[in-house]
């Protein structure tokens, strides 16, 4: 038996009377995979709404002009719209005519958070820049809000494993279309059927997963780590024939960034990530101070694009593959070996980007539900399970924020749990002031979590805070707990702060420096290897200053090379 066919999805706009004709044809480029469905007052724009919400017809996007009949705010109504339909994207429209009058407001609301963006509404034909924001929007509510309607890889899990919550986190970092099916699915039976196990007489060992992405391969009882070294940059062993010019180690904005120079400037270079491209920034819902990206990225989309740049130029990327441990050169102008457990490189120059990873919450309770409920990071992926269900984020960063502020989209509550008096001593800004304006969010300070279980997902949690312990329903638990760097398998020759991050250029300790003189600026106490990014003692911690870290590391590889050339 077939699937019932899904309702498309809407495009609901509520603009004036004699802006609707004119709104209407700029959206009928996308009424083949949309129903565009737009009206003319406050009270019509309500009852849209609610129709929708009761056919549970997704809707994509809500377009509501600065004016409105029918309410005295078209952004009071864009509130009250999203309240009703919170996964849709937000925009304001505004004629040219308002434009002036209406723009200390916008932007004013725009800060806060209370939409997505605003755009003047077209007045001529081929506005690109309008419907280059508009497809913006649709293409990150169709990645994270909507059943991908393209199959890239399918999952078939019977038992709710927690390696099938890693598998999906994996492929949605990436950026790979998936679908999660049950073992009673028509599609799923065929799969099933020609497991050597069943054919055998066994149960099926879950998760079943197969693609085309994958070469048509079938895995039974499958791990994030085997997905990862079939899906992407990896099918074929680690090369390790001759030297190359420059070995990155990890794949987050530094590592990236250092990826796309240095293979653009014609270095051999190759890069070795664990688990996903794009790092710890790749699990950010929406990054929105990175410089050139006014209406915010993803960190899926921003690591995405990197990587595209990067293998454009040359760059091969193995993705499953973490480096084990890095022998330094045994002689000036002899390379540097990286052991991995598919290979050994032998490069010339390395740069150690692994950054930094999420601490352990210590809750063994907890700590046997990661997968089934509790999450270390945003882990996107899991979000649109957690519709209509009590949510906690542990944190008080960057970080925690985001996730806080994408969850609210879906769950019928967000509490952040931090310790400190206030998240202003470590958020920016703009991510406090956003916290505050979306009502799903609550904060508790000076709070922790101290338990918390279920039979097999998490179902509770138990806080501790000012007025003592407290009990509470829980459907989904995010840690964002603070870093420790990922740098325990460097050897000893390369100095580390107390805490493990990597010293660097005048970072180093004098009695470590070289005839009186410091190591380059990102080199470590090896010559020629380098470290970027967050794992780097004293780096700033932000996307931004990572990826220049990467970029600047790429001259320094020259000035290296050429000294070894010289030799």
């Amino acid at each position: 038996m077939s699937e019932p066919a899904r309702p498309r999805p809407a495009l609901l706009l509520a603009v004036e009377p004699e802006q609707c004709p004119i709104v209407t044809s700029e959206f009928q480029r996308y009424a083949r995979d949309y129903e565009v469905v737009c009206v003319e007052s406050a009270e019509e724009a309500r009852a849209a709404a609610a129709r929708m919400q009761g056919a549970g017809q997704p809707v994509a996007l809500l377009g509501v002009g600065w004016q409105v009949p029918g309410i005295d705010s078209g952004l009071r109504l864009l509130a009250e719209l999203h309240r009703m339909l919170p996964t849709a994207r937000r925009i304001c429209l505004t004629t040219r005519d308002a434009y002036g009058l209406s723009l200390p407001k916008l932007r004013e609301s725009l800060a806060r958070g209370k939409f997505d963006t605003y755009l003047l509404i077209p007045q001529g034909a081929r506005d690109e820049e309008f419907h280059t924001a508009v497809t913006e929007y649709l293409s990150d509510w169709g990645w994270t809000a909507s059943t991908p309607e393209v199959e890239g890889v399918r999952i078939i899990d019977g038992a709710g494993t927690a390696e099938t919550s890693r598998i999906r986190d994996f492929l949605d970092r990436m950026g790979i279309p998936h679908r999660l099916y049950s073992p009673d699915d028509a599609a799923s039976r065929e799969v099933l059927a020609g497991l050597p196990s069943v054919q055998g007489g066994a149960a099926p060992a879950y998760p079943v997963v197969t693609s085309g992405v994958i070469g048509g391969a079938v895995l039974e009882a499958a791990t994030a780590q085997q997905v990862a070294r079939l899906v992407y940059g990896s099918p074929q062993p680690v090369d390790t024939d001759g030297i190359v010019d420059l070995v990155i180690v990890g794949s987050g904005p530094a590592g990236l960034a250092a990826a796309v120079y240095g293979a653009s400037e014609g270095l051999d270079t190759v890069v070795l990530e664990a688990e996903a491209v794009g790092g710890q920034a790749g699990t950010s819902s929406l990054i929105r101070n990175y410089l050139g990206f006014p209406r915010g990225i993803s960190g899926m989309r921003l690591a995405q694009r990197a990587r595209f740049q990067a293998t454009r130029f040359g760059a091969r990327i193995y993705t499953g593959v973490p480096a084990e441990s890095i022998e330094p050169a045994a002689a000036p102008g002899e390379p540097h070996v990286v052991h991995t457990d598919g290979g050994s490189l032998r490069a010339r120059a390395v740069l150690v980007a692994t950054g930094v990873q999420y601490r352990r919450i210590g809750i063994e309770s907890l700590e046997e539900l990661v997968g089934l409920g509790v999450y270390y990071g945003a882990a996107t992926s899991a979000t649109r399970e957690m519709e209509g269900r009590p949510v906690f984020v542990v944190g008080g960063g960057n970080s925690a924020g985001q996730a806080a502020v994408y969850l609210a989209r879906y769950a019928s509550s967000v509490t952040i749990v931090v310790r400190r008096d206030n998240l202003a001593e470590t958020m920016s800004d703009y991510l406090v002031r956003e916290i505050a304006a979306t009502p799903p969010i609550t904060v508790r300070t000076g709070t922790r979590v101290v338990d918390g279980g279920g039979e097999t997902h998490l179902e509770w949690l138990e806080l501790e805070g000012p007025d003592g312990r407290e009990r509470l329903e829980a459907g989904g638990l995010f840690l964002l707990l603070g870093a420790d760097p990922c740098s325990d398998w460097l050897p000893e020759v390369v100095a580390r702060d107390e805490r493990g991050f990597v010293y660097t250029g005048r970072e180093v300790p004098m009695d470590r420096w070289t005839s009186g003189r410091p190591p380059a600026a990102l080199e470590t106490t090896v010559p020629g290897v380098y470290a970027a990014g967050d794992l780097r003692a004293g780096s700033m911690k932000r996307v931004a200053s990572a990826s220049g870290e990467g970029a600047a590391t790429v001259a320094l590889v020259h000035a290296h090379l050429a000294t070894l050339t010289a030799r």
